[in-house]
């Protein structure tokens, strides 16, 4: 008798599926960065391109005949006048167009960096911002840093050290907030160079002259800046990576210096991208006050004399640093906190 053995089925192994790479995301995040680059740009523009139209309808809308005015200035005599004796005036300054011709005729000069002629000076407007800028680039960047220095140390200082002392910090950020800057120039004035002789009274050009008009302009932003960071200071304190460096043997200062610090600072830079247009601005009082080169005689000056080309220049400047400032923070966001860059 024949035995058949069954036959052995053999089972080859099922080949495992291709692995498909997954589709990189680099591509992804570029078109990211270009279309928030460009909607950022885009925002710049709109905001320089509002505070432009605003000065110019503020100053065609003026009470009063604008060439009547610029030929009062020039003759200094205060009295009315006949078209004929206009007639120049407006076609030199094309006042006899259409308010929409001239306004046409103003962003096209915008485009081409041309801000018109200074009524009073009979100066191309971009020549006299130009001739006293940098004083107040000087004085506001100073002042910046006068309050991060100010806010800086004095939050590391008192922050979480003793119940008092942190509630007497909070107070003086709060009173430091509210001064008045002009009050404040006065009274550094009379106190630090007419009382103590320690600065110049008036003008001068030296790091000396600087201090005083620095420092009226940075003490009451370090209150602010103060207040927004003591909040955020406080609360990285208790965050597990403040336990962690403290189980490594880091020392209180290093903890605060080292970790607190860089996770507590996003909110004051926001607010000093909010600041410097604000700090440009309020150069104009530092520099009245303590006779200091800069825009704020030309443009008090200006005001005075209603030279509003002059005015108009000036207020698109300071539309120009806010715009800046703010994209500045965007990069600093970035450098300072790298988890930025994906969000």
């Amino acid at each position: 008798m024949t035995t058949t053995l069954p036959e052995t089925t053999l089972h080859h192994p099922t080949p495992a599926p291709a692995v498909v790479p997954p589709p990189t995301r680099r591509p992804r995040r570029v078109l990211g960065l270009l279309r928030r680059t460009g909607l950022r740009i885009l925002s710049a523009l709109g905001v320089i391109w509002a505070a432009a139209t605003f000065t110019f309808f503020i100053q065609a809308l003026l009470p009063g005949d604008r060439a009547t005015l610029l030929l009062n200035q020039l003759t200094g005599q205060i009295q009315e006048r006949t078209a004929a004796e206009l007639a120049p005036i407006n076609a030199k300054y094309g006042f006899d167009e259409s308010l929409p011709v001239q306004y046409l005729h103003f962003l096209t000069g915008l485009l081409r960096g041309d801000l018109g002629m200074s009524y009073q000076l009979y100066k191309p407007v971009t020549e006299v911002i130009g001739d006293q800028v940098l004083p107040t680039i000087v004085l506001t960047f100073s002042a910046l840093a006068v309050a991060w220095v100010i806010a800086t140390i004095f939050t590391i200082a008192t922050v979480r050290r003793a119940g008092w002392l942190s509630s007497l910090a909070a107070s003086i950020e709060a009173f430091a907030a509210g001064l008045p800057q002009y009050w404040l120039g006065v009274i550094l004035l009379v106190v630090f160079a007419l009382g103590l002789g320690a600065f110049p009274v008036v003008g001068g050009t030296g790091f000396d002259s600087l201090v005083l008009p620095a420092l009226t302009l940075g003490i009451p932003l370090a209150g602010f800046l103060g207040q927004t960071i003591r909040s955020e200071f406080a609360s990285a304190l208790d965050q597990p990576f403040t336990l962690t460096a403290r189980m490594r043997g880091m020392g209180d200062t290093q903890v605060r210096l080292r970790h607190v610090l860089r996770h507590s600072v996003l909110p004051g830079i926001t607010l000093s991208g909010w600041a410097m247009g604000a700090l440009f601005s309020g150069a104009v009082i530092a520099e009245n006050i303590f006779s200091r080169p800069g825009l704020g005689k030309v443009l008090v000056t200006a005001v005075n004399s209603r030279d509003l080309p002059v005015v108009c220049g000036v207020v698109i400047l300071v539309a120009v640093i806010y715009v800046v400032a703010n994209l500045l923070v965007d990069l600093a966001y970035t450098l300072i906190d790298p988890r930025m860059k994906t969000a």
